[in-house]
């Protein structure tokens, strides 16, 4: 479980390293005013990036548990976790709502 914790931490530092270099090249890439031939050169020294520092490759886990499935993305907390933290009242301005 923790080890998933460990290997989602260290592709954000990762993504966080190289965000703006990848942005950089995709965006040359997708410019049509340069010649192909650059084009290439830049495409491959997209692909010599980390596989790991892609955006995609990051995925949204409770930061208590390390869940990844059922994940408020403004708590970034699992809904187990967040409701259990909820009626304990350890979460600040959430009450449960009865009409």
């Amino acid at each position: 479980m923790f080890n998933s914790i460990k290997k989602d931490l260290k592709r954000r530092n990762l993504h966080k390293k190289y965000e703006q270099k990848r942005l950089l090249l995709q965006a040359l890439i997708n410019t049509n005013t340069i010649d192909p031939s650059l084009r290439l050169e830049f495409v491959q020294k997209l692909n010599d990036l980390p596989r790991n520092s892609s955006k995609i490759r990051l995925k949204n886990r409770c930061i208590l548990t390390g869940r990844g499935k059922g994940i408020s993305k403004f708590t970034r907390l699992s809904r187990i976790k967040f409701r259990e933290l909820a009626y304990t009242n350890q979460l600040t301005g959430w009450v449960k709502t009865s009409w």
